[in-house]
């Protein structure tokens, strides 16, 4: 197994293989949470308007989505882990979720054309992430962190990105290192300084959890569209 890490849109861009997009803040945090509470669909669209558009067409779905950690105007809410644990089952179960991020659905549509397969990256599932790649015998991988917008490297998706290696390959890790990297640099403090209701303080606690879902988030494309499902690996 050869591992490349690569970081923001232009890793996505270079990403070959089996590719895993991270965005710890907040986008892939967010989306094991939306299966978590029974959304039956994730449709991954980076165009704003076209998620909009998406919104009107599919009967019983909800947007979620961003520009540059505004939430988009029009959309049912902001990309907020936080909120999505506040607003629950009754909000999501049995609905189609259209999800627009800045960097982890851009850097997704970004990889799309030169991968063989595409998985969603966060904290929440890198057990079950690495397990389904041990699993699936795929010869290279690309880890792709992020960043800020995808433009600018964060510490967070570096951190889930060497954490991803680590499970894979048994190369060193430390958490609680990573952890002090992350919470003090201004990609977390944004959120805990509390001066934007957009970046609520609670989303750090959540995108930092290891290892809370059993399920890794596949992508393929289904009718012009790229999706995200559950894949559960056995340990």
């Amino acid at each position: 197994m050869r591992i490349i890490k690569l970081s923001c849109f232009e890793g996505a861009n270079k990403a070959r293989g089996l590719a895993v997009i991270i965005d710890v803040f907040r986008a892939f945090s967010c989306a094991p949470l939306f299966f978590h509470f029974g959304a039956k669909r994730l449709i991954l669209e980076a165009d704003t308007e076209r998620a909009l558009d998406l919104k009107h067409q599919i009967s019983d779905s909800i947007l979620v989505g961003e520009v540059n950690e505004v939430p988009i105007e029009g959309a049912d809410m902001g990309n907020s882990p936080s909120e999505v644990v506040l607003r629950g089952k009754e909000f999501f179960e049995g609905k189609t979720v259209i999800h627009r991020t800045t960097a982890g659905v851009a850097g997704v549509h970004g990889a799309k054309a030169e991968c063989e397969k595409i998985l969603l990256g966060s904290f929440l599932i890198a057990k079950a992430t690495a397990q389904y790649i041990k699993k699936s015998g795929a010869p290279q991988i690309s880890l792709v962190a992020m960043g800020a917008r995808g433009r600018e490297p964060s510490p967070e998706d570096e951190a889930c990105s060497e954490y991803i290696e680590h499970l894979l390959t048994g190369k060193s890790y430390d958490h609680v290192a990573a952890m002090g990297k992350i919470v003090f640099h201004h990609s977390a403090k944004k959120f805990i300084m509390g001066t934007k209701p957009y970046l609520p303080r609670e989303d750090p606690i959540f995108c930092l959890q290891r290892d809370v879902f059993d399920f890794a988030l596949i992508v393929e494309e289904e009718d012009g569209l790229l999706q995200a499902r559950q894949v559960r690996p056995k340990f």
